[in-house]
This record gives structure tokens, C-alpha cells and sequence, in this order.
């Protein structure tokens, strides 16, 4: 996965986010897609994110996977 340093991040439209109203979960790539996901799933089994914002950010990154 590409590094995305902070200018390249503060770049990024909202869309390009999971979570678009707190620039949460960027997906500029599909390997940024994938990690996305990953953390998110993390984040629900600490407690740290809803089931739905989870479902969220997994039909997206889906989206830029490729996935169905």
C-alpha cells in the first residue's frame, strides 16, 4: 500500500472517505479500500464504531475493490 502523507491526505475530496463527514477511512486506491475495512472491522470489536457506520464504509471500499 502507498504511503498517504498529510498534504496528500488534506488533498483528498470528502467523497474519497469512508466516513466523509470526519475524513475518516480514506480510500484513494484499492489497497487503501482493503485497509480501510480492516480497521474498521477493528474499530467494532473495540467498541470505537457502529455496526452501521462499519456497513458504510464496507459498501464503499467494496465499490473501489470491485467487489459485489
Amino acid at each position: 500500500m502507498a504511503k498517504l502523507s498529510t498534504p496528500a491526505r488534506k488533498d483528498l475530496p470528502k467523497s474519497a472517505f469512508g466516513l466523509p463527514g470526519s475524513k475518516k477511512y480514506p480510500m484513494p486506491d484499492a489497497a487503501h479500500a482493503a485497509n480501510a475495512k480492516a480497521r474498521a472491522t477493528q474499530q467494532v470489536e473495540k467498541g470505537n464504531l457502529s455496526p452501521s457506520s462499519k456497513a458504510k464504509i464496507d459498501a464503499k471500499a467494496n465499490k473501489i475493490i470491485g467487489k459485489k
